[in-house]
Formats: structure tokens, sequence, C-alpha cells
């Protein structure tokens, strides 16, 4: 099974503001200073979403291109998937994500509210809870 990824969404507002960068083109592209040493085993993975201390949604990763500049692109479906928000404690850069460790998807029918809001996770989450 391919290896997935977490990264912070460091500047989103929010899913709504994720969802609407990386809805926005035939495909997302985000940059990383490093290629990651299992960058073969990561293509049909995902990148899982942080924000607020929650992995809150992923997008499929396509594929690595080298920049110009000596940095790499993370080429991304233009596609956002919510997943059950999960606890998950800040770090810089990214992280390898088993594939035993992603929490589920979400179905249609439970974004209608039968999740639990991201900051009630987090807390739960530095309660051991969750």
């Amino acid at each position: 099974m391919p290896l997935s990824m977490t990264k912070i969404a460091y500047r989103s507002a929010g899913v709504d503001a994720l969802r609407q960068w990386v809805e926005s083109g035939a495909e997302a592209h985000m940059t990383t200073r490093y290629l990651p040493k299992r960058h073969a085993e990561m293509i049909g993975g995902s990148l899982y979403w942080i924000i607020e201390h929650a992995m809150v949604a992923r997008s499929e990763i396509l594929g690595f291109e080298q920049r110009e500049d000596g940095r790499w692109t993370i080429r991304l479906a233009p596609r956002l998937i919510l997943v059950h928000p999960r606890a998950k404690r800040a770090h810089q850069g990214w992280r390898y994500l088993e594939e035993e460790d992603a929490p589920p998807d979400l179905a249609p029918g439970d974004v209608a509210g039968d999740v639990l809001p991201i900051r009630l996770v987090r807390e739960l989450g530095k309660l051991g809870l969750v």
C-alpha cells in the first residue's frame, strides 16, 4: 500500500480555505525543500492536512518534480477528501504516515454534523481521550 505524509496547512484559515486552494486548478502544487527519501512509495498515497492540531483532510499525491531553484514540488490531485478528525501535534515540514495510522475518510452524510469539531478533538487529544 502507498505511504502517506502529514503536513500542517499553515496558510489556511480553515478547511474551506484549504478546499478552495486545493480544488482551484487541474492540480495543486506544494513545495518542499527536500525530496522525501521514500518518495517512490508515496505516489498514490495521500498528504494528510493538519489544521488546529488535528488531521482533517487529505489530498492524493500524484508525483514529485524538482524545480529550477532546487526545491521540490509535490503534485496533488485537485480534490480535498475530509477525514474523521484525529488529534495531531504540530511539527515542522512533513512526516511519514503509515496506512494503519491514517484516519478513515468521512462518509458523505458525516459532514452534516456527526463529527466532533476540530477544537474539541484537539482538547480531547490533550487529555488522551481520542
